[in-house]
This record gives C-alpha cells, structure tokens and sequence, in this order.
C-alpha cells in the first residue's frame, strides 16, 4: 500500500475528514515517529506493535565480486516488533 492510498483508506474511514487533511495528518503522525526515533525513543502503538532504535552490530562479510573479506561497521537500525493482536491478525 502506498502513502497515497492509505491517505484514501483515512479519508474514507473518518466521516468528515478531507483527504488534505487525512494527509497532514499521516505526515505528522510520521515526522513525530521519525523525531522519536531520532531521540532513541521506542513508539509503541497499542495493538499494532513497537518501533525502536537497536545497534547492529561489527561484523564480517564480503565483497561479491571479489570475495574480500571486509568489515561492516556497527551501526544503528530501526526494528519493528509486531503486538500479539497483528500476530493473530495476520495468521
């Protein structure tokens, strides 16, 4: 789904709301995630699951083409932890 049909989903599930609206709202909802995020603050939203900051760590890999071993550096990657109630949802 992409961010131009889930503004319509918005649009037809709240009466009243304008799909200019329902957009400023999606884009909110996702620059306020984005800044927690940012902070190294976990969003949790109740029912759908958790979004947090984790360190990935060093590791070992290697280039494909000349099959070097290289170090990838340790970085920070965003994880996403489904609640049980999408678990069970999408079964």
């Amino acid at each position: 789904m992409t961010k131009a049909e889930l503004v319509e989903k918005i649009n037809e599930k709240v009466e009243g709301l304008t799909k200019g609206k329902a957009e400023e709202a999606l884009n909110a909802l996702v620059d306020i995630m984005r800044q927690a995020l940012t902070d190294k603050e976990d969003v949790t939203l109740t029912g759908f699951g958790t979004f947090k900051v984790v360190t990935r760590a060093e590791r070992k890999g290697h280039n494909p083409q000349t099959h070097e071993e290289i170090t990838i550096p340790e970085r920070q990657v965003v994880k996403f932890t489904p609640a049980k109630a999408l678990k069970e949802s999408v079964k």
